[in-house]
């Protein structure tokens, strides 16, 4: 008898840590999702900047062949900017459910008002405007912008960061440490 109830009690213990590895898996996949929504959309952005960008290389080549290049500036000032390609996205593929949606290429502002991409983009460059001359985490951008909810949002500032260092609109001065260019 005593074998039976030292039996039982080791698989009520076994189910018990059982329950608390559930638990901590689903918080884990919970934030790995986030992580993954985080990563589509900066995915989606790469694409966006990458179709931009082929569809300004094309343009000089066909101006150029036309002569319309000098007089399309002349006229409007600027060059008129390039045709948004559109491309889909698929998010959460992993999770069985396959949605897709068009992504335009156009990240400026129409009739409709501002668009949301760039958003943080701005935000981030105001926050190094008001902290001036001052190294900083991206975990404390992420803080400052009400962005340090889960790691999702602050892998998306730590995103955002590297691509301002990719465009030298921000320094990286150390190991995980930012700063505004000097002027």
């Amino acid at each position: 008898m005593v074998s039976v109830t030292h039996a039982a009690h080791n698989i009520e213990i076994t189910a018990e840590g059982l329950q608390a590895e559930l638990a901590r898996l689903e918080l884990q996949k919970e934030a790995l999702e986030r992580e993954l929504a985080a990563v589509v959309a900066h995915l989606g952005s790469v694409r966006r900047t990458l179709g931009a960008f082929e569809s300004l290389l094309r343009a000089p080549a066909a101006a150029a062949s036309t002569g319309s290049t000098a007089s399309a500036i002349a006229k409007h000032g600027q060059a008129a900017p390039p045709a948004a390609p559109q491309a889909a996205v698929t998010s959460s593929e992993s999770a069985g459910k396959t949605t897709e949606r068009p992504v335009s290429a156009d990240t400026g502002t129409d009739t409709d008002g501002p668009k949301q991409y760039g958003k943080l983009t701005e935000q981030i460059m105001e926050y190094f405007a008001e902290v001036g001359d001052l190294d900083v985490r991206a975990r404390d951008v992420a803080a400052a912008l009400g962005r340090d909810t889960d790691s999702g949002s602050i892998n998306a500032v730590r995103s955002t960061l590297d691509r301002l260092v990719g465009t030298y609109r921000v320094q990286r001065t150390g190991r995980g440490l930012y700063r505004a260019p000097r002027s």
